[in-house]
């Protein structure tokens, strides 16, 4: 090498920031009771019956966290970055976070396991609910409109779910799925 040249050195850098965010889960899960509170010992519960989610204005719903109207969305039906489906367990997501920095930290906590749990924003339609006085129960037949889905601190129900999954994971779990499907014949 002579004295003149130039040396360069050059580093890529990867961010791990930079991967594509993806969270999938159940904001809901059908006919799973919660207790919704106390008053004076006595429990007022809720569940949601299976295909209260037909028929529901979907089209618009944006995935939050803690449902804040204060914090930018996380990813949301209207642009395609996410998903919703209703399925024999509940009401199921997939999302594609934007990448802001609330986004990068809600994945964060969810993929660390400090966030697992989910919620959801609706209206009922009308007559889309009854209650049972005997068992005090709040039963959701038909909802009108989704408004949001969130990732939670503290969840109404506990049998929701979120998880972060890799690209990579996510394809092999849905070819898993088509091929369950095939197999019994939907």
């Amino acid at each position: 090498m002579k004295s003149k040249d130039i040396e360069k050195r050059e580093y890529q850098f990867v961010n791990e920031s930079d991967e594509e965010m993806l969270l999938s889960g159940y904001a809901a899960r059908f006919d799973s009771i919660t207790t919704l509170y106390k008053i004076d010992g006595v429990e007022i519960k809720e569940v949601i019956a299976k295909g209260a989610f037909d028929g529901a204005d979907m089209k618009d719903c944006c995935l939050k966290y803690n449902h804040s109207d204060t914090v930018p969305i996380l990813a949301r039906t209207r642009g395609g970055s996410l998903k919703l489906a209703t399925d024999e367990l509940g009401l199921r997501f997939d999302a594609k976070l934007f990448s802001t920095s609330v986004a990068k930290d809600v994945y964060t906590l969810v993929r660390e396991g400090g966030l697992d749990k989910c919620s959801f924003a609706f209206t009922i339609a009308d007559g889309g609910d009854s209650f049972d006085r005997k068992t005090r129960t709040r039963t959701i037949t038909k909802i009108e409109k989704l408004w949001d889905v969130s990732i939670v601190n503290n969840p109404a129900y506990e049998s929701t779910h979120v998880s972060a999954r890799s690209e990579e994971h996510t394809s092999e779990l849905q070819s898993r799925i088509r091929i369950s499907y095939a197999v019994v014949g939907l």
